[in-house]
């Protein structure tokens, strides 16, 4: 029988190249995000170039009771999670704390914080009656320092760090192994996000050096979930070669 993953944010980026690997790898998948019809879209691709089964859900993580909802209408074919994915995330502007919009700062926090704790609260109680599984968290290099007009989003990815380390604790007797994953540089949708649309200034965030791509991070995460189950990778920290940390960079230009 196929292990199961569930994966948040698939509709794009680190999530979409996720789902691609773990499907590869012959994961049957729940797959979640916003936009229904790229999920249909995602789901029909997977089960035809990978045979594997695929149930989307379609719903805003930030919003606890679509979690409760959708998590508790599981059949029994699908609730023996062995993965959790905690990838729905997002930066959204780049102001000094002083110019801060509070509408992105809620975005990020609702999402980056509320919407992983959300996720995790209806997943993990279906891990500990099967007394094992796997929690990915995906945090930031913002998650391990802070650079000028972070304040916010790092604050975010500081609480992610900190809360993958409360759950490995208290997810310890119940052999569930908790992995946090801090990528660099990587060339998503994520800049664009951030600068809410304004893809020419995306673009110079990653001008003049190799970003990562989204496949880099899947592959380290695959990495960590497929070792035997006697190790636990707690905490991963991927920067391009050009990157040293969140703001030396070796650029070419």
């Amino acid at each position: 029988m196929n292990r199961i993953a569930l994966i948040t944010g698939v509709t794009s980026g680190i999530g979409k190249a996720v789902a691609d690997i773990f499907a590869e790898n012959n994961y049957n998948l729940i797959i979640t995000g916003r936009r229904h019809d790229r999920l249909k879209e995602i789901k029909s691709d997977l089960e035809k170039q990978f045979g594997i089964k695929v149930l989307a859900l379609c719903f805003d993580v930030r919003n606890n009771d679509e979690v409760v909802d959708n998590i508790d209408s599981l059949s029994e074919e699908w609730r023996n999670i062995d993965v959790l994915i905690n990838n729905a995330g997002l930066a959204v502007g780049l102001n000094h704390i002083q110019d801060g919009v509070v509408n992105d700062w809620e975005r990020m926090i609702d999402t980056n914080i509320k919407g992983l704790l959300y996720v995790t609260r209806a997943v993990a109680p279906l891990m500990v009656s099967r007394d094992g599984g796997h929690i990915v968290n995906i945090c930031s290099v913002a998650g391990k320092e802070v650079y000028e007009n972070g304040n916010v989003y790092c604050a975010t990815k500081h609480a992610v760090d900190a809360l993958s380390k409360g759950m490995r604790i208290d997810m310890l007797k119940h052999n569930i192994r908790v992995t946090n994953i801090c990528p660099g540089a990587v060339e998503t949708e994520f800049s664009i996000v951030r600068f809410k649309g304004d893809t020419e200034r995306a673009a110079n965030t990653y001008k003049g050096m190799e970003p990562l791509v989204a496949s880099d991070i899947a592959e380290c995460i695959y990495f960590a979930v497929s070792l035997p189950s006697r190790i636990c990778i707690n905490d991963m920290l991927i920067m391009p070669t050009a990157q040293a940390n969140s703001h030396t960079f070796n650029r070419k230009i």
